[in-house]
């Protein structure tokens, strides 16, 4: 497989735990600050593969 392929599924899959975190912290203000700011984290990383 293509090393580029292997890091976006990767990073998705990242994005789907993180997703994951933000549901599971619903209620927390603390924990869903902290989730999304690692979904957006995530989501930055992503950004220059779709611009390469």
């Amino acid at each position: 497989m293509n090393t580029k392929i292997i890091n976006i599924a990767g990073w998705i899959l990242f994005l789907i735990s993180a997703i994951g975190f933000i549901m599971s912290s619903l209620g927390n203000f603390w924990a869903m600050f902290g989730s999304i700011f690692f979904f957006f984290g995530c989501v930055v990383f992503l950004i220059p593969y779709f611009f390469d």
